[in-house]
């Protein structure tokens, strides 16, 4: 399976896993399963950074892709269908980063691994 991070599952992964449900980590633990991380987790972690409402142990240009590296995170780029497909989502879920997610998600495909509802709301398969 192909399994996009929202990103607190990525911050949770990274800094405190026993946030993360049994069936998500198994999920993520499972070796035939490959893990990605979008380029908008990485731009609302670096965003969240800069205003203070998301310490990192490290500055994120450096803290992130260390983390990638190690749990052998795939980068998912931003596309134009998906900022396409986004603006075409349902109007359930405002967060512009949430439905950017859930358009790729759908686009590609890939399962999210969230705890976040709205996600499956808007139409992704999830994984919690």
């Amino acid at each position: 399976m192909r399994l996009l991070l929202d990103t607190c599952t990525f911050l949770w992964l990274a800094g405190d896993p026993s946030r993360i449900s049994e069936a998500a980590r198994a999920a993520i633990d499972e070796p035939s399963n490959t893990l990605y991380l979008s380029d908008v987790s990485v731009w609302e972690m670096v965003l969240k950074n800069a205003a203070g409402k998301l310490p990192l142990p490290q500055k994120p240009r450096k803290w992130i892709p260390k983390q990638t590296a190690f749990f052998q995170i795939e980068r998912v780029p931003i596309e134009p269908d998906a900022l396409f497909r986004s603006g075409e989502l349902p109007r359930l879920h405002a967060v512009p980063f949430d439905r950017l997610l859930c358009a790729q998600a759908i686009a590609e495909p890939f399962h999210v691994v969230t705890p976040d509802a709205s996600i499956r709301l808007l139409g992704a398969s999830c994984i919690w």
